[in-house]
């Protein structure tokens, strides 16, 4: 049995991201670069709801800290950052079944710091915006 919205994803150049630990449990998350720009996607799974049967909003806070931290790890080279803050304003309701798309951009970089923001959207709709502080860390630890 395959899943139409994975299938619509690959059929658009998008590839599952391999995740561990909490993320395997959230995902599956889909990445693309398009036109030297990343970009990342999420179906908003059954899984995923709160209480009203919407897109809980700690999937949208985890998804824009995911795919930021991604993007900063691109951009800056290094393999180990930790998130050191994170703001998050959530704009409109996300609906289960559709597709979540996130593309950060890079506001600063700095030696230690990276300064991030993004727009969580569904369709030609804003759900949430972000932005977000990543530290450069020295070791993997």
């Amino acid at each position: 049995m395959t899943d139409p919205a994975a299938e619509k994803l690959k059929a658009s150049g998008w590839t599952m991201v391999e995740t561990t630990g909490f993320l395997s449990l959230v995902g599956p998350l889909w990445q693309r670069v398009v036109n030297g720009e990343h970009e990342y996607a999420i179906e908003a799974q059954d899984k995923h709801h709160n209480r009203r049967g919407l897109v809980q909003g700690g999937l949208l806070m985890t998804f824009a800290d995911r795919s930021c931290g991604m993007t900063a790890r691109y951009v800056s080279g290094r393999p180990t950052l930790a998130t050191v803050q994170m703001d998050t304003h959530f704009v409109d309701s996300g609906k289960i079944g559709e597709i979540l798309i996130s593309k950060p951009r890079v506001v600063r970089l700095t030696r230690s710091l990276i300064f991030m923001t993004t727009e969580v959207t569904a369709g030609e709709r804003c759900i949430a915006t972000a932005s977000g502080v990543f530290k450069i860390l020295k070791n993997d630890t």
